[in-house]
């Protein structure tokens, strides 16, 4: 006869508790116990079967079978996840309600059965009807594209065992269920005991699956945290549901790069690829207008060239006001303290507002010194010219420190049009013919560089030879 107890599991990191207690005392977070019911058996005391037992194998006796990746169809999907779909693979894919999830799914189940690899979107949220009517605004066809609206994770497998698809579609975790246990859809039990069923038959049938993760207020996937473990890849779908740009980033991939990032334009017709993101998010721009200025990240191994915005104001409160959009905000505050201890700027009385262009977040530090330029050009008024790239590392001590990937920003800035480069001097080089580069030492330096005219309030210092 079946025994059925009650314990609370932290959804942070999954450490478990025969009562509720208000802090974890593994993770050091408040209010993340959720109650799970467990059944156990009264026969699992006595002996059972022992487990198959595999003896280990030495490193070099190991042999590695051929694992292709092969497209999804969509080649900004294929760089983020690293160059293509790697078979018996889990990916986990979240973001907000209605970022465009299911229709990036969708659009990718239809790709793969159109290559003759038959499909199983599986939904737990939508009929098939539902599904059908999206497939028709996607102006999606496929004979191979399987449809089932389900549950419950046991008749999930026999589906997948039954069919062997060579791609399965999860919409969403949240919403399935195992038997076994008691507690409700979307609790941390269910979430890890469905999660490891899956990656069980990925690993053990070679076929990739690709889940969707509801996300928090906070933006992080709901569930337990060892979900995100559990998985190979984990991609966040970001951006504006009421803008029409959106970008697909990964924060873990065993296959490829954390760095990746695609974009995508949600239309009519669903999502559609932007090649060039750099001309997109810089389409827009102000010329010869105070406080902007174009600097170059890498995110991966694509060079993306973005706006970086300024607006410095006098405050009318006892505090000025510090925001910042797209960048770190301490890592803006300090940029400030830079700019009044080494550059003799002073912001005791400005409101001070930053921002990237377009919805991008970089945490690169090479748009430190674009940072600073464009608050030098907002607080002075003077427009930095529109022909001109700024990037470097800021230091405290106020020297601009090198940076990586010099040579791939400069190309991408040199396709697009522009002929000056502000950089570090550490990573000048010879061979540009097509574009100016500038290399600087200080902020100071910097920022007379760029705005053309500057003159320190505080106190007159010889800058050094550059």
């Amino acid at each position: 006869m079946a025994k059925t107890y009650a314990r609370y599991v932290c959804r942070e990191c999954g450490y478990q508790s025969p009562k509720w207690i208000g802090k974890c005392p593994e993770c050091e977070q408040w209010n993340t116990f959720d109650e799970e019911v467990v059944s156990r058996s009264s026969s699992s005391a006595g002996k059972g079967a022992l487990p198959v037992y595999t003896p280990p194998v030495l490193l070099s006796d190991v042999v590695i079978g051929e694992h292709h990746r092969y497209s999804s169809g969509i080649k900004e999907f294929d760089r983020v996840l690293g160059g293509g779909i790697v078979p018996g693979s889990v990916v986990l894919i979240g973001g907000d309600p209605g970022i465009g999830k299911s229709t990036l799914l969708t659009q990718t189940a239809c790709n793969l059965s159109a290559k003759s690899k038959t499909t199983l979107y599986v939904s737990g949220e939508e009929s098939a009807e539902q599904i059908k009517l999206r497939a028709n605004r996607l102006n999606i066809r496929s004979d191979k594209l399987y449809i089932a609206s389900e549950t419950d994770i046991e008749q999930v497998e026999s589906i997948i065992q039954n069919l062997k698809p060579g791609a399965v579609i999860i919409d969403s975790i949240q919403t399935m269920r195992d038997s076994a246990l008691e507690s409700a859809p979307a609790t941390v039990g269910q979430v890890r005991a469905c999660t490891t069923v899956l990656t069980k038959i990925a690993k053990g049938e070679g076929i990739p699956i690709f889940i969707v993760g509801h996300v928090t207020k906070e933006g992080a996937i709901a569930g337990p945290r060892v979900l995100e473990h559990i998985v190979d890849t984990v991609l966040y779908f970001e951006g504006d549901k009421h803008l029409s740009y959106r970008m697909l980033r990964a924060v873990k991939n065993r296959f490829g790069s954390t760095d990746e990032l695609g974009m995508f334009e949600m239309g009519e017709d669903g999502l559609q690829e932007v090649a060039n993101p750099s001309e997109i998010l810089l389409s827009e721009r102000p010329i010869n207008g105070s406080g902007s200025v174009i600097s170059a990240a890498i995110e991966g191994s694509r060079p993306l060239l973005i706006e970086v915005q300024a607006l410095v104001a006098p405050s009318y409160f006892a505090a000025p006001r510090r925001m910042a959009a797209g960048v770190d905000y301490n890592r803006t505050m300090l940029i400030l303290a830079i700019l009044e201890k080494r550059a003799g700027f002073s912001f005791a009385n400005q409101d001070v507002y930053v921002n990237v262009a377009g919805g991008v977040k970089v945490t690169e530090p090479s748009l430190d010194l674009a940072i600073a330029a464009a608050i030098a050009s907002s607080h002075k008024d003077m427009p930095v010219d529109k022909d001109t790239i700024v990037m470097g590392e800021l230091g405290l001590a106020g020297e601009v420190r090198g940076i990586s990937q010099t040579e791939k920003r400069i190309k991408e800035a040199s396709r697009l049009g522009f002929n000056r480069v502000i950089m570090p001097a550490h990573n000048c080089r010879k061979g540009y013919d097509s574009i100016q580069i500038t290399g600087v030492q200080s902020v100071y330096k910097a920022i007379e560089t760029a705005i053309g005219v500057f003159r320190r309030k505080t106190r007159k210092a010889e800058e050094p030879e550059e």
